[in-house]
Parts: structure tokens; C-alpha cells; sequence
């Protein structure tokens, strides 16, 4: 029983265990696969904006191809290749920046009747003997629903801040990119300079391309525009930032622990898209698993204390009704049983008979072998009755070696049958018994149903007194009641 016991214990437990580890494998599959589909919508955002920058900076070499092959062109073929560039990528201005040298600037500027607004820090310039050159922006145009003039003449060169970025492309030759800042034709954004050289001309080193410069091509584009680029890839309802140097530039604060991130690049500058799917898994499904499993497992775990308490108190009962030698009924279950089989043949009209047996010479046993060897034949004896016993018959032992057996629906010819086969098998048994001396059995039966309403002590009193006459008339006999056999009843022949 107690293995049974801690198997179920044991197959609870498992339950449990089983559905905590299957609540967790659940919430970590769906979380990964969350994480998995939030950094792909990340990716695939950032694609998109660097797709509609790569376009614009696309277009800009066109044009600087176009200013490359042509040395020199009018307002208006500039406003041709500005209105394709501002109609078809994502450029909010574009422009033209002629490189002159600071020695032929004033006459430049009366050739070209240039406004120019800011001269900057080059009249120290002049004073160190340096000859830096002189970068106007000669053609500029913005996107029509900016409504805003371009700062025409502007000398890109004297920006201390856009200047730096001008100089890094005519070093290294390509486009180079400011960081977000404030653009003077509205907004924010960043500015991307892509040098043109001279038709023909080396551009291999450093002082070669400074020698081929004619000018660099200027765009701009507003952070609403990239921003609206990355979040038209995005599902309704997915929140994005784009970040420049730990800090938002458009966008909302997002939680970085519940946010993927995908890196946006435009020419030399790198930029970071953080997106944030709202739509993130809950608990709700990996705590409905746990719950049913501990549910489950504890259902499980008060059946096995239920059953087992059960089949203790069973086994206890068993144990308070049993003889602990022969396995047979005691006399408290038999007197239990006898009522209770009384009480069904006076409701029903059926006939039964109890049988008393008693062991013929048992002492003799005890006395010569010791009740070591008493206990093995009593054992023998109950092994005898049970061989010859139907299921529905009662078998006990009374005391010492006293048995009784009820026979329910058995008239008296029947009972008188079966105490005949029970004392033959007794002999038969105990005569093949070595170092035991022969035994036999007396019966006595008492019957009782139709037309024997009797009580509990008349039928045992009776089946008693039909034992010692058995008794009496030399041992290994049955005999039934009648009221001729009180008078037999003499305690001596036992």
C-alpha cells in the first residue's frame, strides 16, 4: 500500500512539475517568437528609410554627373534636376555649392550678383596668410510645400558646424553627413554633400581631388520624412523612434527591455530605429497551463489521500474482523455476520444453517509438539474449510480450536452434506500430517430461516449443543439439532 501511495504522490508531483515546465517552455516560445516578428519589423522599417535615403543620394549622383559633364549651367537646367530630386525621393532641398578660390571671391560675387550672408571668420583667414576656398551656394531649391527661400549665396565654408561635414567629403571623397541639426531652409534634419569634380579630372589623392573640385552637390532631408518612411513599414499600432547618440530625434521615449532596434544608415552616418510592438504576449495562457496542471495535480494528490485513508481504514477494519492466525472471520465479525444472516432469511423466508466445529484431540497436539505446531494445523484446518467454502459462506474462528461456518440458502440436508465433506477432508488432510497425531473434527448444526425464527444465541446455543453431542457420540461425527441432543451436551467428551 505504501508503495502505491508514493507512486501517486509521486505522479501528482510530476503533474505539477510537468505543468509549471510546460507554462514556462509556452510563455518563452511565444516570447521568442514575439521578440523574433518585433526585430523583424524593426529591420524591415529601417530598410525603408535607408531605401528612400539611398534613392535621394542615388539621384544627387546623377545630378553631380550631370554638373560634372556640363563644367558650368543655368538657373534654370539646375531647376529641372532640383524638381526631379525633390518630386521622386526624400529630399526637402537641394542645392549647388561652386568651390572658388578665396582670392578670386569678390570678383565672383560681382559676376554673379550673389547676396552673400554670411562671410564668417575669413578675414582672420586672409590675415594667417591661409587661402582656403570659398564655397557659395549658388543654386538652391526647397520642396513646394515648404514655402520657404533658400538662403541663396549663403558661403557654406564659414559654417563652422556644416563646414567641417563639407570639408570631410572633399577629403575622403564621398558623400558625408551631417548629424540632426536645424536646416535653414525649415525644420529638422541633415544635410549630405557629395563632391563633384571636374570632367577628366585625377581624383586619387587627396590633393588631386582638392585640385578637380568644382563644387558639391547639397541635399537635405527633414527627420519627419525618414521618421514617416521607417513607420509606413511598421503595423498599426507599433510605435517607433529614431535615435542619434542615445537620444530621440523623433519619435516617443520607448522602454529599450520591450524594444527591438535596427540600425539606419545614409552614407557615412548611422542612425538607430527602436520599435515597439504593444501587441506583446501575456501570461494569461502559460498561468491557465499552470494552473490546470496544479489543479490537476492536487486533485490528483487528495485522491490518493482520500484512497488511502479509505483502504487504511479498510485494512484496520479487516484487521478488527480477522483472525490474525488463519486469516478466517473473528467472533466479533462472525456475530456481525450471523445477525446480519439471521435477519435476511426471517425478512426473505430462506433457509440457512450454522455449522460449530471442534478439533477432536487438539491438546494432545500443544501438549507433545507446542503451540508451534498447534497453530500450523489450525492454519491447515482454515486452509480445509476455505477449499470447501462457496463465496457467499461465512468462515470464523471462534477461539482455541473452535470454528463456526454459516451457510446461507442451505437447507438442512445440504448443511449435513458439507459437515460430512468437511470432516473427511479434515482426516484426509491431517493423516498425511507427519509427527501430528490423527485429528478429526465434531460438527454440530444448528438450522434456522422458515419456520426457525431464531436469535442470535438460540442458533449458536443450538449448534453448540449439536457439537458436543457429535462430541459424545465418539468424535468424528455431525450431528443436527433436535431437542434430544441437550441431553448429550456433557463438556467432558471435548
Amino acid at each position: 500500500m505504501r508503495l502505491r501511495f508514493w507512486l501517486g504522490f509521486a505522479m501528482a508531483a510530476a503533474i505539477a512539475i510537468g505543468s509549471i515546465v510546460l507554462a514556462l517552455v509556452v510563455h518563452d516560445r511565444e516570447q521568442d517568437s514575439f521578440e523574433t516578428r518585433q526585430r523583424g519589423e524593426a529591420i524591415r522599417a529601417a530598410h525603408q528609410a535607408e531605401a528612400l535615403a539611398a534613392l535621394s543620394v542615388g539621384q544627387m549622383n546623377s545630378a553631380a554627373a550631370f554638373y560634372q559633364a556640363s563644367g558650368s549651367f543655368t538657373r534654370h537646367e539646375f531647376e529641372v534636376i532640383a524638381d526631379s530630386l525633390l518630386r521622386s525621393g526624400g529630399l526637402s532641398a537641394t542645392g549647388f555649392i561652386e568651390s572658388v578660390p578665396l582670392s578670386s571671391r569678390d570678383e565672383f560675387e560681382r559676376n554673379r550678383g550673389l547676396p552673400i550672408l554670411e562671410r564668417g571668420p575669413l578675414g582672420e583667414m586672409r590675415r594667417a596668410g591661409r587661402r582656403p576656398n570659398y564655397f557659395p551656394l549658388i543654386h538652391a531649391a526647397t520642396a513646394s510645400d515648404l514655402q520657404i527661400a533658400p538662403p541663396y549665396g549663403y558661403d557654406i565654408g564659414s559654417d563652422a558646424f556644416r563646414g567641417k561635414y563639407l570639408r570631410k567629403a572633399l577629403v575622403k571623397g564621398r558623400a558625408a553627413v551631417t548629424p540632426v541639426m536645424r536646416l535653414p531652409a525649415g525644420g529638422t534634419g541633415i544635410n549630405v554633400f557629395l563632391p563633384v569634380y571636374r570632367d577628366g579630372a585625377a581624383t586619387d589623392t587627396a590633393g588631386q581631388r582638392r585640385a578637380a573640385l568644382a563644387g558639391l552637390a547639397l541635399g537635405a532631408f527633414q527627420v519627419p520624412t525618414l521618421a514617416r518612411a521607417a513607420t509606413s513599414a511598421l503595423p498599426v499600432g507599433v510605435e517607433a523612434t529614431l535615435m542619434e547618440r542615445g537620444r530621440s530625434i523623433a519619435g516617443p521615449e520607448l522602454p529599450a527591455e520591450e524594444s527591438a532596434t535596427a540600425p539606419v544608415r545614409i552614407a557615412d552616418r548611422r542612425w538607430l530605429l527602436v520599435v515597439r510592438d504593444p501587441e506583446r504576449p501575456d501570461v494569461d495562457l502559460s498561468i491557465a497551463i499552470a494552473l490546470i496542471g496544479l489543479t490537476l495535480a492536487a486533485l490528483l494528490g487528495a485522491l490518493v489521500l482520500i484512497w488511502s485513508r479509505s483502504e487504511r481504514m479498510q485494512e484496520l477494519a479487516r484487521q478488527a474482523g480477522q483472525d490474525p492466525l488463519t486469516g478466517l472471520h473473528n467472533r466479533r465479525r462472525f456475530e456481525e455476520e450471523l445477525r446480519a444472516e439471521l435477519s435476511r432469511s426471517h425478512r426473505y423466508g430462506v433457509t440457512g444453517a450454522l455449522l460449530m466445529l471442534d478439533l477432536d484431540r487438539f491438546k494432545q497436539v500443544n501438549d507433545t509438539l507446542g503451540h508451534q505446531a498447534g497453530d500450523r494445523v489450525l492454519a491447515e484446518i482454515a486452509a480445509v474449510l476455505q477449499g470447501r467454502a462457496r463465496e457467499t459462506d461465512v468462515l470464523a474462528r471462534l477461539g482455541g480450536d473452535e470454528f463456526a461456518i454459516v451457510l446461507p440458502r442451505c437447507e438442512p440436508v445440504e448443511a449435513e452434506a458439507v459437515a460430512r465433506e468437511i470432516t473427511a477432508a479434515i482426516h484426509e488432510r491431517m493423516e498425511h500430517e507427519k509427527d501430528v497425531p490423527a485429528l478429526t473434527a465434531s460438527i454440530g448444526i444448528a438450522p434456522f430461516g422458515a419456520g426457525h425464527r431464531l436469535s442470535y444465541e438460540t442458533v449458536l446455543a443450538r449448534a453448540d449443543a449439536a457439537m458436543y453431542a457429535a462430541k459424545a457420540s465418539g468424535r468424528n461425527e455431525v450431528r443436527a439439532f433436535d431437542s434430544a441432543t441437550t441431553e448429550a451436551q456433557d463438556p467432558a467428551y471435548r
